[in-house]
Formats: structure tokens, sequence, C-alpha cells
């Protein structure tokens, strides 16, 4: 099925509750966006999936959880104050900012985008994305500090504070999910590009002899968590190495992860191979020392690292865009949202039959309470049964637990499953453990298969 157009899943993640313009009874602002009550629990569970993935399930990676607001020598010493900036031009006319490289020409010679005034652009000029802020009571230039443009700097410099405090040699990550702020001149297509955003990135450093080896592993390992664990249809999903004139000027190599939005192909995720050069940019600007004993090869070694790096707000996007499908159903449109279990916000929904039966509806409240302790569990009585379905299938809920008259003489209820839509009759004291198993039974991130590490130094002299 083609992916739904981005208005479609604006209109679905408004109505259904996942994604709001951020102080919306005022006009809104544009790259700022607030997350409902099955937005929050959405994104809550892509961070747990890919934490659960990049940290627990390994022995190599450990987390933090550095500060927003840092020293501010540490955006100069990573190079950001001087080259974190995009090329913009202005329209004299309208007085909005566009980015150079979104126009078709020189600026002097086009209509602008906005008012379509000629002539009114003016020639290009860098304009840096961090937001500044002021530390203390008194705005002087002395209290000037950034809301962090990425969270990766907060990992280099605890790098030695986490190699000494976890004892770790060579190799190993350090990841991180966090908040992040860029003051993008043209943020836009919903929730893609954001001047807020929530990013998560691991620092995986290594012996500079093995960085193409680890490059190549955490290119494969990233691209099958998306296919595996998120369940992104392979087919919209491709490897994008980039070109030498477009790498970032701390990359040695990067590949992308892209994905086929409604606008085309663009970037999921990003793997960088950033050398030696952040570790070594702030040693020399702090006076510190960072580098650390290898053990296999004997010696100091300042590292390289492999960087995974891809946005929360993005998979969010890519998630509801991928699972989304319009189905007809005897002349009615069905829509649905094919999530995973381990990442849908509500696993099953209880509802009674016939909400002006007393004893229905409170044998359906009872059984979703005893639900709510052990999986993330609804009630809902607020229309016919077969709106109920409808509304649960578009928020992507993978079983309903319907409470019939029968119930109260059986003592047991139906199962429904979303995809399928096939029914099972079940006991309801079993219930409970009928829906523990079949979550567990399609568990995202249980079991995926993992690549292979890359061969110690020295393997290649046996092979």
């Amino acid at each position: 099925m083609p992916a739904p157009n981005m208005d479609v899943i604006v209109s679905l993640a408004k109505r259904r509750g996942f994604v709001f313009p951020s102080s919306e009874i005022y006009g809104g602002m544009a790259g700022f966006w607030d997350y409902g009550p099955l937005g929050v629990e959405l994104k809550n569970n892509i961070k747990a999936a890919w934490w659960r993935q990049m940290v627990q399930l390994r022995d190599d990676v450990v987390g933090i959880d550095a500060a927003i607001v840092m020293n501010p020598r540490v955006w100069e010493a990573s190079g950001h104050v001087a080259g974190f900036s995009d090329p913009m031009v202005d329209c004299r006319n309208c007085k909005l900012r566009f980015r150079a490289d979104d126009l078709k020409g020189p600026p002097s010679e086009i209509a602008c985008p906005n008012c379509g005034s000629r002539g009114t652009l003016t020639d290009a000029r860098q304009f840096n994305m961090m937001f500044a802020t002021h530390v203390g009571p008194v705005a002087e230039s002395a209290s000037v500090a950034y809301l962090r443009p990425e969270t990766a700097q907060g990992i280099f410099v605890n790098f030695e504070n986490v190699a000494t405090s976890m004892r770790r040699s060579l190799p190993f990550g350090i990841a991180q999910i966090g908040k992040s702020f860029r003051n993008e001149i043209t943020p836009g297509n919903f929730i893609f590009r954001d001047r807020e955003l929530e990013q998560m990135e691991m620092e995986f450093f290594v012996h500079p002899s093995q960085e193409d080896r680890w490059f190549a592993y955490w290119v494969e390992e990233r691209h099958r968590w998306w296919t595996d664990v998120l369940g992104i249809d392979a087919e919209r999903l491709r490897l994008r190495p980039h070109d030498p004139g477009e790498l970032s000027h701390y990359s040695k190599q990067t590949t992308d992860i892209e994905y086929r939005f409604p606008i085309g192909w663009s970037e999921l995720e990003g793997i960088a191979d950033r050398t030696d050069y952040d570790l070594r940019a702030h040693a020399a600007a702090s006076g510190k020392k960072l580098s650390i004993f290898d053990e296999a090869a004997g010696e100091h070694v300042v590292p390289y690292v492999i960087e995974p790096a891809a946005g929360v707000d993005r998979a969010l996007l890519t998630v509801l865009i991928d699972a989304y499908e319009e189905q007809q159903l005897a002349g009615e449109k069905r829509t649905v949202l094919h999530l995973r279990p381990s990442l849908a916000p509500i696993k099953a929904t209880v509802m009674p039959l016939l909400r002006n039966r007393p004893e229905l509806v409170d044998r359906a409240r009872r059984l979703a309470a005893d639900l709510k302790p052990r999986l993330a569990a609804a009630y809902d009585d607020t229309a016919s049964i077969g709106k109920l379905y409808r509304r649960q299938d578009e928020i992507g809920t993978p079983y309903c637990v319907t409470v019939d008259v029968e119930s109260l003489t059986d003592g047991a209820a139906t199962i429904r499953e979303r995809d399928s839509m096939t029914q099972e009759r079940v006991a309801l004291e079993l219930i409970p453990e009928r829906l523990e198993a079949l979550l567990a039974g399609r568990a995202a991130w249980e079991g995926v298969p993992r690549a292979a590490p890359p061969a110690a130094p020295g393997a290649d002299a046996a092979s």
C-alpha cells in the first residue's frame, strides 16, 4: 500500500491524541509540538525499544543523561559556535527567512517562495542554529550559554568519567536519549524537522585500526533495528552513503538510513565515523588528556568514534506512516495502525457490549482494573461496539476484549485481534494470562538477531 500523504497523518495525530500543535490556542509556534496521551506513550515505547536494544541487551554499551545546558566552551571546542550554521536568505518585502539550498537559482533572480516578489531576496549569509540563553541573574556576555544542538557532546566530555567509573576498555559505547534544540530556518513537514527535538545517540569508542569494521557493523545493526524491532517495511528503507562533498566537518564517512516519506526519500538515522575529532578537540581546549589504555594493543590511544544517531520525533512519524492502512469492509472504510504490540500505546481495551447494562459495565471495569497492573490496558464505553472497534483499530490497539450478556452466565469474554479481526472466547479469570501470552509471542525486541561483531585486531592475519 502506498504511504498516506502527510495531511492524513497530521489529521490522525491530532484527532486521536498523538500530537498537537504547541500552544495552539495562541496560534501555535513553528517547529514546536506537544505529544498527547497516546503520543507520549508511543514515544516512550520507541525510546524503550531503542534503549533495550542499544544498552540493556549489550555488554559493551552503557548509558548517561547529560545536562542540556553546558559550559559554553564545550560548543566552542566542538566547532558549533563557529560552524553550526546554514546559509539563509531574507525577503526584504515579507521579512520571512529561507534556507538558501532550498531555492532554485540565485536569490537575486528568483521570486520569494512566500510573497512572490522578485528581486527582494538578500544574498545568502550564514545563520547559526544554536539557541542562546543566559545563566544567572544578569544578562551580560559572561553569562551566555546555549541549549545543546545535539546530545553527543555531553557524551564526549564525560568520556573519562564513564571509562574510569565503569572500568571500561575498548571497544565500548555510551548511549543517551535527550532533548536538543536547533533554530531551524524552515521547520516543517509536521514533526519531521523541529526546533525542539529528542535524539537517540550512541558514541562507540574503538581502536583506530578497527574503525571500518565497526562502522560497517553499526550500519547493518541499526538498519536491522528499524525492520526487526520497529517493524518498518524494508521496501521503504535504503542506505545512502554520503558523498565526500557533503560530509560533516568531523566525519570521515557517513551512511544515512533513509525512509520513503510522503515528501520523498529523507534521512531517518545517520551512522557517522567521527574519527578522534571530538576527543582531540576537547582535550586541546580543556587541557585534559582524553585517551584510554587499550589492552589488546598494549598502548594508550585516543579512540575513534562510530556514532549512530536517530531522532525520536522522526521515528514516531515514520512508525505512524508505515503502520497506516485504509481498508474497505462491506462498503465502509476501516483505518488501521498496524503497530507492533510492543509499541502500541494501549495493548488491550476492555468494553461492555451494552453500556446501558450496569452489570456488564461493572464486570468490564473490573476486568480492566485487573489488567492494568500487568499491561497497558484501557476501558471504553463511549460509543457502540462497532465504533469502539474502529477507534481502537485507528490508534493501533492490538486486542479488544468485549464483555457481553453471555459473560454473566458462562464467565467468559471475547478477545478480538486487530489485524485479522479474529475472535476467541476466553474465561474471564484467564484473560490476563492469555493477553500476556499473545503479547509476548509478538514482542518486537526479544530474540532479534544481532550482526556479528567485527573481528579482533590481528584476525586478518589468521584469515
